[in-house]
């Protein structure tokens, strides 16, 4: 019997030290004095590289936000898209602030957040074709970037109304072109591609003409699906940049106008 005490004992004591030595990341974090995001430096406004070659963005940002709340210095892990995930479960980076959708698959590896930013699409054309909403596109040529979502949305609602045409290019620097050239009277982006687009001065006399009618493309914050005190608190951050005016700030100087509704009616989340 006092053998199998003492085994008892050791097993309580080894599971406390356990216990103790398995810190909460967001304790890892404030302790290391550094916050280190993965963010994604080809997918202007929201993350790139300036004039000087340094990271810049809504999502670096948003990272140097959360590191001084954290009271910590921000630290900038370049990632392609599909690497987003695998810097953050081998353990390069602490949290994803990389524009990462929140789809139920990607919350099978990773915990995501509440939205932090969401993207709608819209219209972009150029001044002189008379555009200024999504239904004056009816009998128009438009184009789109083979086989994205705008580019399926739009092609179908062209085939709908029976009238116009639709052309496929192969990148979206090729869309845009064609519509700054006249090829075709207009395309469907992202609200940040738009804005992003009109900023650089690089194609002269494009306008934004309106929402179109597309799904919105919510996206979110993502650290390891454990780490439950980093993930209560990266939601109450988000809420707390909604509610302090941040977010419309950054909206402002990165993307410009009104900034995107991030709940969805009729549910909590």
């Amino acid at each position: 019997m006092k053998k199998s005490i003492a085994v008892a004992v050791s097993a309580l004591l080894a599971a406390s030290m356990t216990s103790i030595a398995q810190a909460d990341k967001l304790d890892d974090i404030i302790g290391s004095g550094k916050l280190r995001c993965a963010v994604t430096l080809d997918f202007p406004p929201m993350g790139f590289r300036d004039e000087g070659n340094k990271p810049a963005g809504f999502d670096v940002d948003y990272c140097s936000d959360l590191a001084k709340v954290l009271g910590v210095e921000p630290e900038v892990v370049e990632t392609p898209f599909p690497d987003r995930i695998p810097a953050l479960v081998s353990g390069r980076a602490d949290v994803i602030v990389a524009s990462t959708s929140d789809t139920l698959e990607r919350a099978k590896t990773v915990g995501m957040s509440i939205p932090y930013f969401a993207f709608n699409m819209v219209v972009l054309t150029r001044e002189d074709t008379g555009i200024d909403k999504y239904d004056d596109l009816k009998g128009r040529p438009v184009g789109n970037t083979s086989g994205t979502f705008e580019a399926i949305a739009l092609e179908k609602d062209v085939k709908g109304w029976g009238e116009g045409s639709f052309r496929a290019y192969q990148s979206q620097n090729d869309t845009i072109l064609a519509v700054a050239q006249g090829h075709v009277d207009a395309t469907v982006v992202t609200n940040t591609v738009a804005a992003s687009t009109i900023k650089s001065g690089k194609y002269k006399g494009l306008k934004i003409a309106g929402d179109a009618p597309y799904v919105i493309d919510y996206v979110s914050l993502a650290a390891k699906r454990s780490e439950y005190g980093l993930m209560n608190y990266l939601n109450l951050f988000v809420n707390q940049q909604v509610r302090s005016g941040r977010y419309a700030e950054l909206y402002e100087k990165w993307v410009g106008g009104k900034p995107v509704d991030l709940t969805v009616p009729g549910v909590y989340y």
